[in-house]
């Protein structure tokens, strides 16, 4: 019994935490801003969504948006920054962060022809 309770417990520490990465509700362009709407669970100073980027088709950062503090009251939220792609981008890619290190999955936002 002692061993299958020192095993499980060895288990347990070996396996990987449950990551809560942000999500990315939504992306817009407008007006030579960019929008971007993310959810995640913010705990208070210790975790908290605490970044989203953009990137071009290139993988190149055209920009960055540093969320300054926790938004435990208000989820999901949207923050924008200015956001100039080059002439004839067709998408671009937005990925948040948070202090944990996690990382959002992917959000392609496609351009329209005003947008770039």
């Amino acid at each position: 019994m002692k061993k299958s309770a020192l095993s499980l417990l060895l288990l347990a520490l070996a396996a990987p935490a449950l990551a809560d990465p942000p999500v990315i509700e939504a992306a817009q362009m407008r007006g030579g801003q960019i929008h971007v709407t993310v959810s995640h669970p913010d705990s208070g100073w210790d975790h908290y969504a605490d970044i989203w980027r953009v990137y071009g088709p290139d993988g190149a950062e055209l920009a960055e948006r540093v969320l300054l503090h926790p938004h435990e009251t208000e989820q999901p939220f949207t923050r924008s920054t200015a956001l100039h792609p080059v002439e004839g981008t067709g998408a671009v890619t937005v990925v948040a962060g948070c202090t944990d290190g996690d990382l959002s999955e992917p959000f392609e936002l496609v351009l329209g022809d005003g947008d770039s």
